[in-house]
């Protein structure tokens, strides 16, 4: 027997860098090399985009993100090349922020 994709997922314009599966909630988040992050069902449906809040320090802050975790709970936790940490709810909103100076891996 040979293995066939559940779905193909499409939106990002870049290589992908990070992803994570939400298996609780039915969700892939992703996120490629020039931003943004995307969330799609499952079945391979594009549900948001998490735009990074750029305000707080241009528009380079939150492009290329490096880590992804999802939590059954509906929060993403985006970490990104910069130092900045993300959480979103899983509706695409912006909920906490906060920056680091250590290099995270």
């Amino acid at each position: 027997d040979f293995a066939t994709p559940r779905a193909v997922l499409t939106g990002h314009d870049y290589e992908i860098t990070c992803a994570a599966i939400c298996a609780e909630l039915g969700l892939v988040i992703s996120g490629s090399k020039e931003g943004p992050c995307l969330i799609h069902s499952m079945n391979g449906d594009l549900l948001r985009t998490l735009e990074g809040p750029e305000r707080l320090r241009g528009p380079e802050c939150c492009l290329r993100p490096k880590l992804i975790q999802a939590s059954r709970e509906g929060h993403c936790v985006i970490y990104y090349e910069n130092g900045l940490f993300c959480v979103f709810s899983v509706n695409g909103r912006l909920q906490a922020t906060m920056e680091t100076d250590d290099k995270i891996r």
